[in-house]
């Protein structure tokens, strides 16, 4: 009887393991894509002129710090504080462990191998004094948010902000 019990408790502990263990890789994944840093206040005179104008200079880079996971951004949502501006990935583009893509604003096309995508749209998304960016999962859960304010966050000044590294 005791060791019947043990093996049955041992089989418990086991399936208990498996069953902890599962969470843990979705974990990995839904934090595998992370905000690296974003270009919030984009160089020389802010203009939205698809033409002239530079709001391909403002853009959000997006790293997998997976290190087994490969990630398809098709769904994931990007958004700032008010949610009034967003974009969506809306074609498969894969981030290898490791990988990243910039989000540019503008007129352009996705490219995995040059690890780029374009909203195309040529106003501005972020503040230039503060705001918040959301990335949102294809499920609509968080997977990643962060705020920033010119003034505390881009101590050099460039327009440039690194949330992760």
């Amino acid at each position: 009887m005791r060791i019947r019990t043990a093996l049955a408790a041992t089989a418990a502990a086991g399936t208990l393991a498996v069953l902890a263990a599962a969470p843990a890789q979705a974990t990995e994944y839904s934090s595998a894509l992370k905000i690296k840093g974003v270009q919030y206040n984009a160089p020389g005179t802010d203009s939205n002129s698809c033409t002239h104008g530079n709001t391909r200079n403002e853009y959000l880079t997006i790293k997998n710090y997976s290190h087994t996971a490969t990630v398809n951004l098709k769904g994931y949502v990007v958004r700032d504080a008010t949610s009034t501006n967003k974009y969506t990935f809306v074609h498969n583009h894969y981030l290898q462990p490791g990988d990243y893509v910039v989000l540019r604003g503008g007129h352009g096309t996705e490219s995995d191998a040059k690890n780029v995508a374009y909203r195309q749209n040529c106003n501005f998304i972020w503040n230039n004094d503060k705001d918040t960016i959301r990335l949102y999962k294809p499920s609509g859960a968080h997977a990643d948010t962060h705020s920033y304010t010119a003034s505390h966050n881009d101590r050099d000044g460039n327009g440039y902000i690194t949330f992760h590294g």
